[in-house]
């Protein structure tokens, strides 16, 4: 019995899961502390289902690797059907779209830039036309980088970065509006750089104090709607973005900092998306979830 409580049997049926997750780090495998890859195998694989949110339809931003990826898994294990919306990670979303499948639902993928405003109205006309409707809406989907001075950001990467993590927001909430019936739910990735923002990611951090300003805001506005609005704001999650857009001494070290003294794997993050997804949480909106292993946002 392991220390998970996993039987060296049920260990066995994970090993294409962790095989694949390990295969998605791959490019930063030297960076990753060691201290904290043993939390890569065992955890990705023991998201369990409860049918908490059977029958409804979600479309996720960013769902291809991931936090993105993980929700989708739990919306899927949880009996949801899923629209995946990614910029041009093939593999990557395909590798999503099978652990959906094998949950026994459906997968849509949807590439493209969500910095074009027509792809984000294309995502939610192409998620209507095959699942009829939107019950839970989450922005995930978003672009950092890294730099030390001011006058390293050119203007085209602000821009780019704006539009990414919070234009496509608003556009993608006000197209897919009209396809939310009352119930659904919005849920929107912030980020603790929303509380506590770290300057060598300037435009991105504040790209998420506006996310986290953006869907209180917004609760407010859909209240009468009977669509409740949310925002997660994780904190030293270990994704793709950290050791493509940020120094190798900060990869390092990431997450050593924060109270638990490790940095969280995605599926870490993914059951508190599901709460608000569910009808379970029909009086919870304006919310915001640190997941951030200790550090407080208030």
């Amino acid at each position: 019995m392991l220390r998970n409580g996993k039987s060296s049997s049920q260990l066995q049926e994970l090993l294409p899961c962790a095989i694949s997750l390990l295969r998605h780090f791959r490019p930063s495998r030297k960076a990753f502390p060691v201290h904290n890859a043993r939390w890569i195998p065992i955890q990705i694989a023991v998201y369990t289902g409860h049918n908490r949110l059977e029958g409804k339809i979600a479309l996720i931003t960013g769902a291809d690797s991931g936090i993105g990826r993980a929700v989708a898994i739990a919306y899927a294990r949880e009996g949801a059907d899923v629209a995946i919306a990614y910029l041009n990670e093939h593999e990557d979303a395909q590798e999503t779209a099978r652990w959906v499948e094998a949950a026994g639902r459906q997968c849509l993928l949807l590439p493209g830039d969500l910095a074009q405003k027509q792809h984000c109205h294309d995502i939610v006309e192409k998620t209507v036309e095959q699942f009829g409707r939107i019950d839970i809406l989450v922005n995930n989907a978003a672009f950092q980088m890294a730099h030390e001075a001011l006058e390293e950001i050119d203007d085209d990467e602000w821009v780019k970065t704006f539009d990414t993590n919070i234009t496509a927001i608003f556009r993608i909430c006000k197209a897919a509006l009209p396809s939310m019936p009352k119930g659904s739910s919005i849920i929107n990735t912030s980020s603790v750089n929303s509380d506590d923002p770290s300057p060598s990611l300037l435009a991105y951090a504040a790209t998420k104090g506006a996310i986290a300003n953006f869907t209180a805001g917004l609760a407010q506005l859909l209240g009468k709607k009977g669509i409740r609005v949310n925002s997660v704001a994780p904190g030293p999650i270990w994704t793709p973005l950290i050791p493509a857009t940020m120094p190798d001494e900060a990869v390092k070290n990431f997450g050593s900092s924060y109270p638990m003294g490790r940095l969280g794997q995605p599926v870490e993050v993914a059951p508190i998306y599901v709460l608000p997804g569910s009808d379970e949480a029909s009086y919870i909106s304006g919310s915001r979830y640190a997941v951030t292993g200790g550090k407080p946002i208030l």
